[in-house]
């Protein structure tokens, strides 16, 4: 099953030049653990997201995996320090190997 949703960022427009700004980040994902059984008591497979990566101008600063625990419909916040103007590229993969990417631009002013 391929990542259908489109995910939600939330970045600042603008900011100024070593100013600590959040980013939050939300996909739409039923995050399947691979534990449960379905009506036939056949168990229903493993699908997660499992990775997420965070770039900014092409260069990677934030990456975390995730494993079945995680809830269904992964909200992810994390700060970043802004020193340029450019564009963040967010990356969301599943067991499946299928991607799902999002992207913002911010502007230092």
């Amino acid at each position: 099953m391929a990542i259908k949703s489109a995910p939600r960022v939330r970045v600042p427009a603008q900011a100024k030049a070593g100013e600590i700004i959040e980013i939050k980040t939300l996909i739409s994902h039923e995050m399947e653990s691979g534990q449960r059984k379905d009506a036939a008591g056949k168990t229903v497979p493993r699908d997660i997201i499992n990775s997420f990566q965070a770039s900014f101008n092409g260069k990677t600063f934030f990456t975390a995996e995730w494993f079945p625990a995680i809830s269904a419909n992964p909200f992810q916040s994390f700060f970043y320090k802004v020193r340029e103007s450019g564009e963040f590229t967010f990356s969301w993969k599943d067991d499946a190997g299928a991607e799902q990417k999002a992207t913002a631009k911010l502007t230092v002013a």
